[in-house]
């Protein structure tokens, strides 16, 4: 049984598998699409919200090294992704690159992972969406009732329609073809970097030097913490995280993370890429780049303008803005953030149905997933139905708690990838690498110890959550995919046992 559980994919069969006309992707992305691709999806949430609350509650002005940190951790994982994508270019990143080198099992174990992180992430940026949209509406006097806001109200009933409406405008765009997401993508980016530069600029005539004094504060004691709700770092060694001080800083690190996840799903779309082998290393690296140099910029002009204890914590770009008399930005900046989220969601749900997609193509989901679209060469019927579920998930669910699943989700991937790099390079030294992923294996195992340390920095209900969640995808691992996945039934029967059936084709 052990050797079933671990059987691996070889590359060759898995890039012959995207030639066959019903499962074969269109390919017309380029290094620019990708690079478009990352930078809208990074862009999010994090650089808009999350750079007042870690200034005010963990690193102060030195916010801006803890952003350079979380950069680095993912930079050492982005190398690794690089490799694979340029050397395995087929849909499903992670998933994919651990069914070539770990095996069967720990491939399942990762796109069960990324399916949950793609799916919470996307539910929850529609619903912050809809907060910057009924926030834009109530400014221009239209107000939606509170059963339509996903509010509570005297019935009990509440349903985000705006949430579950976005979800399903971007359903159709993907389904529609990926040239056409991607010129949405590029237009929509436009707009949000544009608006990331007007702060950084405007924003840069207003800096008070004194407000960067000191730029690292003195540290703070951190209440002992005995509950779920505590880092699991703590509950384990008896380590807390501190506030401000030099561990401020890296305690800020595991805060501003999230603001850097996406980039690893630009690897998703290899399998769409007209010259992977030189666009995927570009598009991954480049994207990482640009969002690190500009949530830098942002948090040292933010903590410039405004003291970093008085910063706001649900929306310190804006309102560093209105306390200096200049509220006009505040609103082009809510703008920015509103525009700037659609993009966000619409690359999650992208990166979850080319997952999905290659775990069925691979027979570990039923097949009749892995058709794609005779006139588009997308896979519409993933998305239809991942589409559909997430907007319901939306309108019914804040997720507010679940959102820290996302990063634990996207840390793991991490770990796993690093993994794979240094094992393919024992396993299959004779592959091509158009892009090879320097200082192995010291590098991916740099990547690891990075990655485990800021997941110890999560809160253990989170990592309760994340067990449950495995825990189902054993389940349906050993009730279907075990026995379903194309490399099962490929396999020999043992000796006076008939061999097993090949799998019928849908007409």
């Amino acid at each position: 049984m052990s050797s079933t559980l671990f059987r691996t994919k070889n590359v060759e069969q898995s890039i012959r598998d995207t030639e066959e006309p019903e499962h074969s992707l269109r390919k017309s992305l380029s290094a620019l699409d990708l690079t478009v691709f990352g930078v809208g999806v990074i862009i999010g949430t994090g650089i808009f919200v999350l750079t007042g609350q870690v200034a005010k509650n963990n690193a102060g002005p030195a916010v801006a090294l803890s952003f350079v940190a979380a950069g680095v951790v993912c930079g050492l994982a982005a190398l690794c992704y690089a490799e694979f994508a340029s050397t395995v270019p087929v849909a499903g990143s992670a998933y994919t690159f651990s069914y070539s080198s770990l095996g069967e099992l720990p491939a399942w174990i990762i796109g069960w992972d990324l399916v949950l992180e793609f799916a919470l992430g996307t539910a929850v940026v529609a619903v912050g969406w809809s907060g910057y949209i009924r926030s834009l509406l109530d400014n221009a006097g239209w107000h939606l009732p509170d059963y339509l806001a996903g509010r509570d109200n005297a019935t009990g009933f509440g349903f985000d329609v705006l949430a579950a409406a976005l979800v399903l405008v971007l359903t159709c765009i993907l389904v529609l073809g990926m040239k056409l997401s991607a010129r949405i993508t590029s237009l929509v980016v436009a707009i949000k970097v544009t608006v990331v530069l007007i702060v950084i600029i405007a924003g840069a005539f207003f800096i008070n030097s004194a407000n960067y004094k000191p730029f690292i504060p003195p540290s703070q004691a951190v209440p002992a913490g005995g509950n779920l709700k505590a880092p699991l770092i703590q509950l384990m060694f008896g380590w807390a995280p501190s506030n401000f001080g030099v561990m401020g800083i890296f305690t800020a690190a595991s805060v501003v993370f999230f603001a850097f996840i996406g980039f690893d799903i630009v690897a998703t779309a290899a399998e769409e890429t007209r010259n992977p082998q030189r666009d995927m290393p570009r598009g991954i690296l480049g994207s990482l780049f640009i969002c690190t140099v500009l949530y830098v910029l942002v948090s040292v002009v933010v903590t410039g303008m405004q003291h970093y204890s008085k910063l706001s914590v649900q929306a310190p770009l804006a309102d560093a803005f209105k306390s200096i008399g200049h509220p006009w930005y505040a609103g082009v900046i809510s703008f920015g953030a509103a525009v700037g989220l659609t993009t966000v969601c619409m690359i999650l749900l992208l990166g979850q149905t080319r997952v999905f997609f290659a775990m069925s193509r691979d027979g570990l989901l039923p097949r009749f997933f892995s058709r794609v679209h005779p006139r588009f060469k997308t896979p519409h019927r993933p998305t239809i139905l991942l589409g559909v579920v997430i907007a319901i998930v939306a309108g019914f669910t804040s997720l507010s708690e679940l959102a820290e699943l996302v990063n634990i989700g996207t840390l793991f991937a991490f770990v796993v990838v690093a993994i794979s790099v240094i094992i393919l390079r024992r396993t299959r030294p004779d592959l091509h690498r158009a892009f090879r992923t320097p200082w192995v294996p010291v590098l991916p195992i740099l990547s690891v110890c990075a990655s485990l340390w800021l997941m110890l920095n999560l809160p253990a209900e989170t990592w309760l959550r994340f067990a449950v969640w495995m825990v189902i995808g054993f389940v349906v691992y050993f009730l279907y995919g075990r026995t379903h996945s194309r490399l099962a039934q490929a396999e020999p029967a043992p000796a006076g046992q008939a061999p097993p059936a090949p799998p019928t084709k849908t007409p």
